[in-house]
């Protein structure tokens, strides 16, 4: 029949696609991940260096425009140090400016942010102090902060400098904690935490680290166990806003709280979250992302 719409009245449309880049296999997107997933997005993670002690054998990147969003995850590496990653974080930036200027949103999480400001013009340098621990962050005079002022976690030796054009939304003493330019938002505070990532993060410091930087593990543990629940809270609060406001203004796809990829609850979601993808940019790769997050 002409003009006749063959689809039933309930046929969903597809979900949209987040990519989680991940840049070792203890980096993961953990509760900034869960959101999304009940949020109604499917959400599949790259992760670009398999083996957290070779920084430069890297996963070829899949292609960024095959997803609806892309969330850049932290690193322990240092954009004050390409030449430890050479091989891959040149076509990381190239890859960040191509989605930026095909109207892409994107999420950068502390060394994911450093990335967003170095890509689209700002500039990342070592910061004078080291953040490490819980801490708050405060609206600046341009702008409302919609993160909230926390505490929000804390795991950084470097800063960016937000892009030109950009909004910077939240500041420590330390530098620009949060900034946004259109559809793009960089942080400098680790959002996706729950105790399991701290846990893990201070196993991998090692006691000499940890002690050349002021900071116990016993402690820092405890603290995140207290911040656990409250920081799942204002984490998932924080995706919300990203997606409603900035990623999907205009739309009404961010409005499930059914969960179209499989991610564990706190104590496991990073252990349970794998690669998906199949298409990249050097061909056909899947990468091992299970372990737990690192700053």
């Amino acid at each position: 029949m002409p003009g006749h719409d063959d689809r039933t009245p309930t046929e969903a449309k597809p979900a949209r696609r987040a990519l989680i880049v991940a840049h070792e296999t203890d980096g993961l997107g953990g509760q900034v991940a869960v959101r999304l997933a009940e949020r109604g997005l499917t959400v599949e993670t790259h992760c670009v260096t398999p083996d957290r002690f070779a920084p430069n054998e890297a996963e070829p990147f899949p292609v960024f425009g095959d997803y609806d969003l892309v969330v850049l995850m932290g690193s322990i590496r240092s954009l004050t140090n390409k030449a430890e990653i050479d091989s891959w974080v040149d076509t990381e930036l190239d890859l960040i400016r191509a989605a930026h200027d095909a109207g892409q949103p994107m999420l950068g999480i502390c060394f994911g942010g450093q990335l967003l400001a170095d890509a689209l013009g700002g500039s990342v340098e070592a910061s004078p102090v080291t953040e490490i621990g819980w801490h708050p962050i405060d609206a600046t005079a341009e702008a409302d902060n919609p993160a909230g002022p926390g505490p929000w976690m804390e795991w950084h030796h470097d800063r960016f400098t937000p892009p030109p054009g950009a909004t910077v939304l939240a500041n420590t003493d330390a530098g620009a904690q949060l900034f946004s330019i259109g559809n793009v938002v960089g942080t400098q505070f680790h959002p996706e935490v729950d105790a399991g990532h701290v846990a893990q993060w201070i196993a991998n410091a090692g006691d000499d680290y940890l002690n050349q930087h002021g900071q116990n593990g016993e402690a820092l543990l405890a603290d995140a166990k207290a911040n656990e629940a409250r920081n799942i809270e204002q984490c998932h609060d924080f995706v919300d806003w990203f997606l409603d406001s900035v990623a999907f203004p205009d739309s009404d796809t961010a409005t499930s709280d059914t969960a179209t990829h499989h991610i564990a609850t706190s104590d496991t979601a990073n252990s349970e979250i794998t690669s998906q993808h199949t298409a990249n940019l050097g061909g056909a790769a899947e990468s091992d992302c299970s372990d737990q997050a690192a700053p």
